[in-house]
């Protein structure tokens, strides 16, 4: 009920366009409690410990178990491909869920109160880099180590999040943000060539078939992706999650996929958290004069609305919005 309550008075107050909607944990669903260890320490039965965070006071991961698994042998590489095409292979018997379950509460409550005047978004699982092992490091040099593997893996969810369009379609939502991000702040996660071959065809098969239910697909995608930026512009319609502090200049953005990808962003995520109002201003400046003119332009944060974000810099973004972001758009007026 609070997640029924709090996201539509947000979006009411804030006067978004947007509402942005997801699963819940089913009626009835009670997670088995761990084993508290100490007033912020707790395990669960595989022996990983988790934390209080002192910021959020969410539970957070701490020591996960990890064991490697590497190298492996000819016959253990035959058998996860043998083991991974035979789930390949059912894929299309698998069921896609019940449109009507509790779990989609929140996404029928949002629809039924503001689907007239709002733009339902069902955030949505996705497919990044392909890699498996036992610890972190096996996870990304698995990429370059067992490719056969990784293809098939990706293969594997690429087919899973295609089959699970079907579901979505019958929510009554108008479109899905698939979230997987593909970059650190520094470069992407792994080469260019290996999304190409392994993610890419899966991204693209993703959004055409959202595209035959009439959904539209709005990328959420942190961190600097521009050796991709030309896939995502032909695959998706928008792209969410433009870290400026990433490298993912807006202005440069518009100028390289302007009339075929939507941008949204513009307002720095670290700016909203642990700048001021005027840092909010001259964010939302650079991104009307840069980004909006000729339309593609959503107005929003670099990410999220994170903890530590004012309640200032949120209603300075506002004002900035109703003040600016009413087309046309004179990018002179900005200078």
């Amino acid at each position: 009920e609070c997640y029924k309550r709090d996201r539509i008075d947000l979006i009411k107050a804030l006067e978004m366009d947007i509402v942005f909607v997801g699963g819940v944990p089913p009626k009835g669903y009670h997670p088995k409690p761990m084993k508290q260890l100490d007033h912020e320490t707790y395990e669960d039965d595989n022996g990983n410990l988790y934390r209080v965070s002192a910021i959020t006071g969410d539970l957070m991961p701490y020591k996960i178990k990890r064991n490697p698994i590497f190298p492996l042998s000819e016959n253990d590489i035959k058998n996860r491909i043998e083991n991974l095409e035979k789930q390949i292979e059912n894929v299309e018997n698998e069921p896609i869920g019940d449109p009507n379950s509790s779990s989609w509460e929140l996404v029928h409550h949002a629809v039924k109160e503001m689907k007239a005047t709002h733009f339902i978004l069902l955030l949505v699982g996705d497919i990044g880099f392909p890699g498996f092992g036992g610890t972190e490091e096996e996870t990304w040099t698995s990429l370059i180590e067992y490719p056969e593997i990784c293809k098939k893996i990706a293969e594997l969810h690429g087919k899973r999040l295609v089959h699970q369009v079907k579901l979505y379609a019958q929510l009554g939502v108008d479109g899905i943000m698939p979230c997987g991000d593909l970059g650190s702040s520094t470069g992407l996660l792994a080469s260019p060539k290996i999304y190409r071959e392994m993610v890419y065809p899966w991204h693209k098969a993703h959004v055409q078939e959202a595209h035959k239910y009439g959904l539209k697909v709005l990328k959420h995608c942190c961190g600097h992706v521009w050796p991709i930026i030309d896939e995502l512009a032909e695959v998706y319609d928008a792209y969410e999650g433009i870290q400026a502090s990433g490298g993912m200049d807006i202005k440069l953005l518009k100028e390289r996929v302007a009339g075929k990808l939507c941008l949204w962003g513009g307002i720095w995520h670290e700016h909203i958290a642990g700048g001021t109002p005027e840092d909010i201003r001259n964010d939302a400046k650079y991104a009307f004069q840069y980004a909006a003119p000729g339309g593609g332009y959503i107005m929003g944060s670099s990410h999220s609305l994170s903890v530590g974000a004012t309640r200032e810099n949120i209603l300075e973004m506002k004002r900035c919005r109703d003040e600016w972001g009413v087309y046309p758009i004179d990018p002179s007026k900005f200078k």
